[in-house]
């Protein structure tokens, strides 16, 4: 058999799994949802109002979960993503006083933990990468604990020669995006624990629900149905297709510019990985590696 054979072969098998485990995890959110009643809730974040869908703790039915992955839902989608990040009124950090928890749990790279103060003043998160830079826009008013830990993690030279752990494409798992920040993955496809990796910390969910997941939305994942276990781990959205995503993930920015890069490096395809432990953590590395280089925020 042929290496474009296996390949093949394994990318079915891999979806043959994601569907049954859909199925299964359809019914248990149908006998939830008797419980549970799916709406649109109206949610303050900072002084600005937003419509966002009512959660169901936890809930995924489809296609990509995994330990440190975001899942994606079923639900009825929200229109198209926005092209910029939703304004907020300022606050002042004397009032924050973010917490972080240490995690030893999974792996991960521990360089210390964040400052309980965030900077409100950043505005930008640029990820130099291979093939360039990825610059994010970032609202530390909606989102301050969360982008203050980005800057710390930044700082410390957590991100660099990280490598780009899992890229999903629609035809593979009806998701575009790239997850970053397992600081490690091999993403060669062979190693088992591709998606488990963070800071060795973790801190509570923000900005959730305040804007859907599509084209540009940069957002923090965590383990599937897990929350306020945010740590160094975060995707990219590409596709407005995302907004099927279930408002359960942190909000960290907005691309501003380097989506093309993505989309590039999409091209060239991705390694199944068939003995990821997790099923879907890190089992589809971009075949063109996307190495982070530098994190940078100002």
């Amino acid at each position: 058999m042929s290496g474009d054979d296996r390949q093949s072969e394994l990318a079915r098998e891999h979806k043959e799994r994601q569907e049954k485990r859909a199925a299964a995890e359809q019914t248990a959110k149908a006998r939830r949802n008797t419980f549970i009643g799916a709406g649109v809730a109206v949610v303050v974040v900072a002084g600005g109002v937003f419509a966002a869908t009512t959660l169901v703790g936890g809930d995924n039915s489809q296609n990509v979960s995994a330990a440190s992955t975001p899942s994606a839902s079923a639900s009825t989608s929200p229109s198209a993503g926005p092209t910029t990040l939703p304004s907020t009124a300022p606050k002042n950090a004397k009032d924050i006083s973010c917490v972080y928890k240490r995690d030893n749990s999974v792996p991960h790279k521990y360089v210390g933990m964040p400052g309980k103060r965030p900077n409100l003043k950043l505005k930008t998160m640029t990820v130099t990468t291979n093939h360039g830079d990825i610059v994010i826009e970032v609202d530390p008013n909606s989102a301050p604990c969360s982008v203050n830990s980005m800057a710390f993690l930044a700082k410390k030279g957590f991100y660099e020669n990280t490598k780009c752990h899992r890229l999903v494409t629609p035809e593979t798992a009806g998701l575009f995006l790239l997850q970053c920040g397992d600081p490690q993955a091999k993403a060669d496809g062979k190693n088992p624990t591709d998606g488990q990796g963070n800071a060795g910390y973790t801190y509570l969910d923000e900005a959730v629900g305040v804007i859907p997941y599509g084209r540009g939305v940069v957002f923090l994942t965590q383990p599937n149905e897990a929350e306020g276990q945010n740590s160094s781990q975060f995707a990219i959205s590409v596709s407005d297709e995302n907004t099927q995503i279930q408002p359960h993930y942190t909000v960290l920015g907005m691309v501003k510019s380097g989506l093309e890069i993505i989309e590039k490096v999409a091209k060239d395809g991705f390694l199944v990985n068939p003995d990821d432990i997790t099923g879907d953590g890190g089992s589809t590395a971009p075949k063109n590696p996307i190495i982070i280089k530098k994190v940078t925020l100002k």
